[in-house]
């Protein structure tokens, strides 16, 4: 084989190898972003299912409300009604209950199909890693037969 073929599969090589890298980086990214959605869902099925026991609930009901860490504090159930609702970026509205459940949903049907997408992204980009991988092992083999040839 001549030398200039060989330099083609180190060029080859070479290539693949930074190719692999950035896939590596961009399925590590792509993990990253599937499991903060993940916590999302996480929190907005919390937050669903709070308030669908909350229309179970009589004014003046008293209840514990979670703080976080697994700490609660008692209290009382004042207006059922009348709920506040995280919107992004710091801000709050109200909303009734009923408006409430459907901005939760709205957002959990989003995430969801976010969290399908990112995926798919992510089960395209191993397959290519793999692909890669086995392209890298060939051309890493047939250079190694070369080198122990000469």
């Amino acid at each position: 084989m001549s030398s200039e073929k060989l330099s083609s599969e180190e060029e080859e090589f070479r290539k693949l190898a930074v190719e692999l890298r950035i896939l590596e980086t961009t399925a590590e990214t792509l993990q990253a972003r599937i499991n903060m959605v993940n916590a999302i869902l996480t929190d907005l099925n919390y937050a669903n299912m709070t308030l669908e026991g909350l229309e179970k609930e009589d004014e003046n009901a008293d209840l514990f409300v979670p703080i976080g860490g697994g700490s609660y504090i008692k209290a009382r159930l004042q207006e059922k009604d009348r709920v506040l609702v995280g919107m992004g970026a710091g801000v709050t509205v109200e909303r009734t209950l009923s408006q409430a459940r459907e901005t939760v949903k709205n957002r959990i049907d989003q995430l969801e199909k976010t969290r399908t997408a990112l995926q798919q992204q992510f089960v395209q980009v191993v397959e290519r890693i793999r692909e890669d991988r086995g392209r890298l092992e060939e051309i890493s083999a047939k250079l190694s037969q070369r080198r122990t040839q000469q």
